[in-house]
């Protein structure tokens, strides 16, 4: 009977502040929550197989940034993880590949403490 009580006086207060133009707004989940955005730096604009590249990445989020990772997109249109950072500044060190590939793309992927992510260009 008392659960009965609450549910209605609840309901009652809400019906009241609609009628009178106010309400209550409670956000949860993400629609409150912007996915991470991230910018990738490289340390050479051309490098010969086997050389050492220094990736930095510059990721922001309005709540928190939990890692950074580091891809390598592959000629067969798949992506590998080179390397995740969790704390700021965000870097990795990556070898050029000798497979005979004649570019490389590189991006880098920010993501949030809840699970939002975000991709360079």
């Amino acid at each position: 009977m008392r659960r009965r009580f609450v549910v209605a006086g609840a309901v009652a207060a809400a019906l009241g502040l609609a009628g009178c133009g106010g309400g209550i707004t409670l956000g949860f989940g993400s629609g409150f929550d912007d996915p991470p955005s991230v910018s990738l730096a490289v340390s050479a604009d051309a490098a010969p197989a086997g050389a050492s590249l220094r990736l930095a990445a510059d990721a922001a989020d309005d709540f928190r940034v939990v890692r950074v990772q580091f891809w390598r997109l592959e000629p067969s249109g798949g992506a590998t993880l080179l390397a995740e950072d969790t704390s700021a500044p965000y870097d990795a060190t990556t070898v050029v590949p000798s497979d005979g590939r004649l570019t490389l793309q590189l991006f880098a992927r920010a993501v949030d403490d809840i699970g939002q992510s975000g991709d360079s260009a």
